[in-house]
């Protein structure tokens, strides 16, 4: 037989156009219907964000997983810069980064301290803490979001729908109407981008 490796399992597993139009249409509806819902609350955190860092606040981002990877994506368009090169760098830290810290905090005081033990360090009044959670659940997620509020610092959470337990710890939330962790990553990519063209063009 001349049938070549790993041929026959590559056309099993190709998406049809039929899903990938799916997708793309469920992503699509999960966004019109969150700016019908969340319009108002997106543009109010846009305001809110460049005002803190118009004053000298930052931005610090966290998340885990593909969350980790968004905060880690939308910290380095602020600082580098999405689509405006011209514009002055804007102050962002993505809490995912520095693996010396994760390791050790999670080491000696428990992975739910990872991102509000930096918050602790680096967070401080007038400052932005943009959380990112499909779930709302993390509790590292929720134990940032209580030392970011204890600490002064504006939150912005973006989530799944409803947004779990964190929303009461949200000043913005930014909650998407989707169950399914890839949709609601895949909008929350979109709403990053959003916020940060908008902040190029405020703060």
């Amino acid at each position: 037989m001349n049938r070549k490796p790993g041929k026959v399992a590559t056309e099993k597993m190709a998406p049809s156009k039929g899903d990938v139009k799916r997708d793309a249409d469920e992503l699509n509806a999960i966004l019109g219907k969150f700016l019908q819902t969340r319009g108002t609350v997106l543009d109010a955190s846009v305001e809110a964000i460049a005002a803190r860092i118009r004053t000298g606040g930052k931005v610090l981002a966290f998340g885990n997983g593909g969350s980790a990877a968004e905060a880690q994506h939308f910290a380095a368009e602020l600082v580098n810069g999405l689509s405006r090169r011209g514009r002055p760098a804007l102050p962002a830290i993505a809490l995912t980064t520095d693996t010396s810290s994760l390791t050790a905090i999670g080491n000696d005081r428990g992975f739910a301290a990872v991102f509000s033990r930096q918050i602790e360090a680096l967070g401080r009044p007038g400052d932005v803490a943009l959380a990112l959670t499909t779930s709302g659940a993390s509790p590292n997620i929720l134990e940032a979001l209580k030392s970011a509020r204890a600490a002064g610092l504006v939150t912005v959470v973006l989530t799944g729908e409803k947004g779990g337990a964190a929303a009461p710890l949200a000043d913005f939330l930014l909650d998407v109407s989707s169950c399914a962790t890839p949709r609601i990553q895949e909008a929350h990519l979109f709403l990053l981008h959003f916020l940060a063209e908008k902040l190029e063009g405020k703060a």
